[in-house]
């Protein structure tokens, strides 16, 4: 994992976007973030298992047909499967050492 900080590559609104094996970070102080940098990790093993490309085009599609079900970006976002996996373990810092192979799967 690289962790850059670069405003411009981050989108408005969120702290971070990993793109394997970089994370582009908001803001400098998101290093020392434990908990935040445990979260994009979970991102970089997911892109891993899908080997990078097919991840984003699943998280695209998987992100579409969600907004257009729930009619809300934001919910739809929070309801990607890698996202709720990502936010539901991000505090457990040990999570990547029990976690199963596609395990974004039961978060589906």
């Amino acid at each position: 994992m690289i962790l850059i900080v670069f405003k411009y590559l981050t989108p408005r609104g969120f702290r971070g976007l990993t793109f394997f094996p970089f994370v582009f970070l908001m803001n400098k102080e998101d290093v020392l973030d434990k908990v935040f940098v445990n979260h994009e990790k979970i991102h970089l093993r997911q892109q891993l298992e899908l080997l990078v490309l097919p991840f984003y085009a699943w998280y695209v599609i998987e992100f579409l047909i969600r907004w257009i079900m729930t009619k809300d970006k934001n919910v739809a976002y929070r309801n990607i499967s890698f996202e709720n996996e990502a936010y539901t373990n991000e505090k457990d810092l040990n999570y990547l050492k029990s976690r199963s192979f596609w395990n974004f799967l039961n978060y589906f």
